[in-house]
């Protein structure tokens, strides 16, 4: 006999081929009957998953719960089985999803200076000018895999400008975003070299830079040298500090948006009525519908699947679970918003959703700050893919498709589509 719940006892397999293509069964599963459920991951690594909308709501915004580390209760052997692979040896530890107050706020507010929705507007053509300039290249084919072919280089080469990587070097970010992005399924060695690659890259270009910056500042001037200009009542990022800036930037603002673009496209060609709404809009010159769809989208299959890591500092309850110091805490971003609780019909895909404070890109302190960027990116791309190619359209059988299993990030490896060719 066993003491364990029977909550516990019957729950659903999680992290399975079968799980990852369709998690929300799973989700609904734990949202009733165990909303905190403390579970092996992987990795081997235990922690809790948090699973309803009011208490995710409250995990994301609760500073008894460290980004930092430091405070995982795990062996030392575990260390490195947390967050971004790589990253500890490359020593790129000290970035916005790492730390904590005052640390945090100090380096937020130092790299805000350097990336204020004013930049993003400014940005706007450029997306735009990429965007075609993918789409061109495919557009004659009448075929395309959307994923390779648009939905992943799009964001990188955005990103990419926005940080000032000279465009001789754009490819080379290219392979090893490539590499990151199959940390899912391919080998964590393999990352961490591109990890370590990229980190020796940023820190000659940040050096570089360094060198050249003029005594003031230029119309348009790039994210990285905007970082070596930004201070705080006198105090600069050292050079390591804007490398880690410049690496979770990068990270951060290409995978998720590689999963808008592609688990929202994936969304609209599986829900034609939806489609037809958008594309209508969007004829008429409308831009309402579009934009409450990008944020509909983040809800309903959003790009990050679970919150990044926390761990508690000391003991604490959510959801009437109690939770211990060094305990692992996991907010199930997608369970979240699906919850019943919070959002009428959930589980339907509904553009015009009006009432929709997801939290697709987090709450609280850790608030996504490349946002605007993602939305902006997301917002071309659709609306551009079913401008350009208005009878685009599954090339498989949805049954076909392979998501990526990664833990934090949720997302299609390929999205294999058909249109009619245009020039």
């Amino acid at each position: 006999m066993t003491d364990q719940p029977l909550a516990d006892r019957t729950a659903p397999e999680l992290f399975t081929w079968e799980f990852a293509t369709d998690p929300y069964p799973a989700y609904a599963w734990l949202r009733e009957h165990a909303p905190v459920h403390r579970t092996e991951l992987p990795s081997g690594v235990e922690a809790w998953l948090v699973t309803r909308y009011a208490d995710a709501k409250q995990a994301l915004a609760d500073q008894r719960l460290s980004k930092n580390p430091a405070h995982h209760d795990e062996p030392a052997h575990a260390k490195g089985k947390t967050g971004i692979p790589g990253e500890r040896k490359a020593e790129l530890m000290t970035h916005l999803l790492n730390i904590d107050p005052p640390d945090h706020t100090r380096l937020r507010r130092l790299v805000s200076k350097a990336f204020t929705p004013r930049r993003v507007a400014e940005f706007a053509p450029r997306v735009q000018e990429l965007t075609d300039h993918l789409i061109d290249q495919f557009a004659a084919k009448g075929s395309a895999d959307l994923i390779h072919d648009f939905a992943f280089p799009l964001p990188i080469y955005a990103i990419c400008d926005l940080l000032g990587v000279p465009g001789e070097d754009q490819d080379d970010f290219r392979d090893w975003a490539g590499m990151m992005i199959r940390h899912g399924g391919g080998p964590r060695g393999g990352v961490a070299r591109s990890v370590k690659k990229m980190r020796g890259y940023l820190l000659e270009l940040i050096h570089r830079k360094r060198e050249s910056l003029p005594a003031d500042p230029v119309p348009g001037e790039d994210l990285i040298s905007g970082l070596i200009r930004a201070s705080d009542h006198g105090e600069h990022l050292t050079e390591n500090e804007a490398a880690a800036m410049a690496f979770i930037l990068l990270f951060a603002g290409f995978e998720t948006t590689v999963n808008l673009i592609g688990n929202g496209t994936y969304a609209l060609l599986t829900h034609p009525d939806q489609r037809t709404r958008l594309q209508g809009s969007l004829t008429a010159g409308e831009t309402g519908l579009l934009e409450t769809g990008i944020e509909e989208l983040l809800r309903y299959d959003g790009p990050v699947e679970l919150a990044t890591w926390r761990f508690a500092t000391q003991p604490l309850t959510i959801g009437g679970q109690d939770i211990a110091p060094g305990d692992p805490v996991l907010v199930v971003l997608a369970a979240a918003d699906r919850d019943p609780a919070r959002f009428a019909d959930p589980d339907t895909l509904d553009l015009s959703r009006r009432d929709n404070q997801h939290l697709g890109y987090g709450h609280g302190i850790h608030y996504c700050l490349g946002a605007p960027l993602a939305r902006l990116e997301g917002q071309t791309a659709l609306a551009t893919l079913l401008t350009r190619l208005p009878d685009l359209r599954l090339a498989v059988d949805s049954a076909d498709l392979r998501w990526r299993g990664g833990l934090i990030m949720r997302g299609l490896r390929t999205l294999p589509v058909e249109f009619t060719p245009t020039s």
